[in-house]
């Protein structure tokens, strides 16, 4: 199966699409769009921040439970639902619960008079969450065949953002006891149709710390003062090193979180830094490492020399890696996305991020990473918002890929 032509793909999309319990569920997923709104309202209204997703996992495993799935959690706290339960491959289908910012108060989620969801995560990833739950509704609804939900998991996982450092996945690919099962990913991250994630992007994040004495502003003048090796550490690795293409390949670098001192009086007893290397491939990484670690010692080098009175300690701790991996061009599970997009007149591009599909990707084990379906915008920040406009198409996506891998059998990608 895996030789066989594109175009070999396109008809069976086109020949699953007219089913008749296909057909209902894609016409389900149109009708119950306030339904869909709904669940995606109350999840994104439960805070989740990364290492604290527990009340969100909770009512996602409530919510799968009365839809019919035998539901479990494992040890790390990622939920995982079966349709149907039994022995055997499994394609999963993921987003991940947690959220770089949380609403520290439900009203802080609010529903604009077109539709539009504004508050922190409701793109990212609460598009993903509701889907999993139109989904799943969907399938209990209509079924299309009997065998096809036992074939499939569906996963809202922890651990994605940030220091969560892909935690979530990483123990399913590798510690869990259906890591042997597992076939094929499907990882739902935000809104849109507009791409298809098939390379995932190498990470090494770091903190840069140093400590001192601390002292009065005046009367302890002369002692080594942490900010400024911290701020002369950051000055110097950004002055030397280039983002862009390295070797033909991408990479960038960002100094994402600074912390220091207790007041404008004192002279701060310790400073830290947090910085994500990215590149398209890990091997790059290293030269950035090695510079990173130079900078550290002539930053604390220069202050200590600088200073009167007392010394400076400096340190560079790795705090998260991501691991790098790219979908064969011939993957068999590319082109039935690609078969999918055509089908329902998506015009999508293949993309590089750093998502839960690295992980997979890195073990060899076919993933992609998709939009959701509507509009958002504004990531990471406390303005956030997603729009459902079109979400319905990206639903439509997702289940006739499902039905594609999951009708042709887990063994396809």
């Amino acid at each position: 199966m895996r030789g066989e032509a594109p175009n070999r793909w396109k008809t069976l999309v086109a020949e699953l699409a007219v089913l008749p319990a296909v057909r209902e569920c894609l016409q389900w997923l149109t009708r119950e769009k306030q339904w869909v709104q709904e669940q995606h309202l109350e999840v994104c209204r439960i805070p989740a921040p990364t290492f604290f997703e527990q009340r969100r996992a909770e009512w996602m495993a409530a919510q799968f439970r009365q839809l019919g799935c035998e539901v479990q959690m494992d040890r790390v706290g990622n939920v995982i639902a079966f349709p149907q339960a039994r022995p055997g491959p499994l394609i999963a289908l993921t987003a991940h619960l947690d959220t770089v910012l949380a609403p520290r108060h439900r009203s802080e989620i609010t529903v604009e008079p077109d539709g539009r969801l504004r508050g922190p995560g409701v793109a990212d990833n609460g598009a993903g969450l509701a889907a999993l739950l139109a989904i799943a509704r969907a399938l209990r609804c209509y079924p299309p065949w009997p065998e096809m939900a036992s074939g499939l998991a569906l996963v809202a996982n922890v651990g994605e953002e940030g220091e969560g450092n892909l935690s979530g996945m990483r123990h399913l690919c590798t510690s869990s006891p259906l890591a042997s099962r597992w076939r094929a990913f499907v990882v739902l991250d935000g809104p849109s149709t507009e791409h298809i994630t098939c390379q995932g992007i190498a990470s090494r994040r770091f903190e840069i710390s140093y400590s001192g004495p601390g002292g009065h502003s005046w009367s302890d003048a002369g002692a080594p003062n942490p900010v400024h090796a911290l701020s002369r550490a950051i000055t110097l690795f950004t002055d030397r090193q280039c983002e862009g293409s390295r070797n033909g390949s991408r990479c960038s670098f960002n100094f994402g979180w600074i912390e220091g001192g207790t007041s404008v009086n004192a002279i701060p007893t310790t400073a830290r830094a947090k910085v994500d290397l990215r590149s398209e491939r890990e091997e790059d990484l290293e030269p950035w490492i090695q510079a990173l670690g130079a900078v550290v010692e002539e930053a604390l080098q220069a202050e200590n020399r600088r200073a009167s009175t007392g010394k400076l300690a400096g340190r560079l701790r790795e705090i998260g890696f991501r691991p790098s991996g790219r979908l064969p061009e011939n993957s068999p599970l590319l082109a039935c996305i690609q078969a999918v997009d055509a089908h329902l007149g998506i015009r999508s591009r293949l993309d590089s991020a750093s998502t839960d599909a690295n992980i997979p990707l890195s073990l060899g084990i076919p993933a992609i990473a998709i939009g959701a379906g509507g509009q958002g915008g504004g990531a990471h920040t406390e303005t956030e918002w997603y729009h459902p406009e079109g979400r319905d198409l990206g639903l439509k996506r997702i289940l006739l890929l499902l039905c594609l891998l999951l009708r042709e059998g887990t063994s396809t990608p």
